[in-house]
């Protein structure tokens, strides 16, 4: 079947669905050519199917090609943030990497490297999960291309900052203490945002302070509202390189019910998805959207939540890029 494509800023984008049915084809992000159907990419998404370092319920090495599925009804637009994003830059689907199942540390190894390979050209990655440990490898390719320790913020139920699980120093619970221990975080500019939930006790706490992240619970987004939690946010990562990392579980589960480790009283994804859109004009060098478990998914909820996630990420990082010379084609 011919590749119909909306063309426009002399890029690539996604299939046509005014002459393809968004439910025809197989499913790249977006409907978007895939990494090898293009010269170059400035922004490249790419899945990890990888759910090893879970505690709780598996299945998160499905998640990028469930959210992959979901993101059929994107279109080239984004009227909340005035960008065409697949016309201002060139956006692809690199695919998946090929990561070890079975040997976590080989597993890490390879997807720092395969972000390392995939922004050698200056391209920057949107990462599909696969579970919360691939963020360590991420973040130390993205501090490595930075040439500095980068800002973060990440959204999450969970802290991911606990030392071990069972003895183990790399799980989905770790890679954020892991990443400070390794001095890639800058830690005057580290947040978490829609934490909640029971923890195993105050030090859990403590140590979070001490690592030098602030905290921005899903209580406070309610009581402050997301005007006053972006203006915080905007005020602690400066002119920074940001790197930002979005646990689905960051949702509530009426929202986001197909993740391993649901939590009650979360964010909307209203909330989510407005918060971001406050990041608009920051250096966004790179980001991931994790812990997707299709298994536990019901009429795509977490899949279309997560694949407006991503859609955000890149809006907000083509936004931000200098756009190659226009030419005419079609809208």
């Amino acid at each position: 079947m011919e590749e119909l494509r909306v063309t426009g800023g002399g890029h690539l984008g996604p299939i046509d669905s005014s002459r393809i049915p968004r439910y025809a084809g197989a499913a790249t992000f977006a409907r978007l050519p895939r990494l090898d159907q293009v010269d170059r990419a400035d922004i490249a998404v790419v899945g990890v199917p990888f759910d090893s370092g879970v505690s709780y319920r598996p299945g998160a090495r499905f998640g990028g090609n469930h959210v992959r599925e979901a993101s059929r009804l994107l279109r080239p637009y984004n009227p909340a943030l005035d960008v065409s994003p697949f016309e201002r830059v060139q956006v692809a689907d690199a695919g998946d990497m090929a990561v070890n199942p079975f040997n976590i540390h080989e597993a890490i190894e390879t997807v720092q490297q395969e972000a390392l390979d995939l922004t050698a050209g200056g391209t920057r990655l949107v990462t599909l999960g696969g579970d919360h440990t691939i963020a360590l490898p991420l973040l130390r390719a993205a501090a490595e291309r930075a040439g500095s320790p980068v800002a973060m913020l990440h959204f999450d139920a969970h802290l991911d900052t606990w030392d071990t699980y069972f003895g183990a120093e790399y799980t989905h619970g770790t890679p954020f203490r892991r990443a400070v221990e390794e001095g890639i975080l800058d830690t005057e500019a580290i947040s978490h945002v829609g934490t909640r939930g029971p923890l195993y006790g105050v030090r859990d706490l403590e140590d979070d302070r001490r690592f030098g992240f602030g905290i921005v619970t899903s209580a406070d987004v309610y009581r402050q509202g997301v005007d006053e939690v972006v203006d915080k946010l905007r005020t602690r990562i400066g002119n920074r390189p940001l790197y930002v990392s979005v646990d689905i579980d960051v949702l509530d589960p009426a929202h986001a019910p197909g993740t391993g480790t649901p939590e009650a009283g979360g964010i909307t994804s209203r909330e989510l998805l407005e918060i971001l859109r406050g990041l608009r004009g920051l250096n966004l060098v790179g980001a991931d959207v994790v812990e997707v478990a299709p298994a536990y998914d019901h009429a795509e909820m977490t899949g279309v939540a997560a694949s407006h996630v991503a859609y955000d990420l890149v809006t907000l990082m083509a936004d931000t890029l200098t756009p190659a010379a226009t030419t005419s084609g079609d809208q």
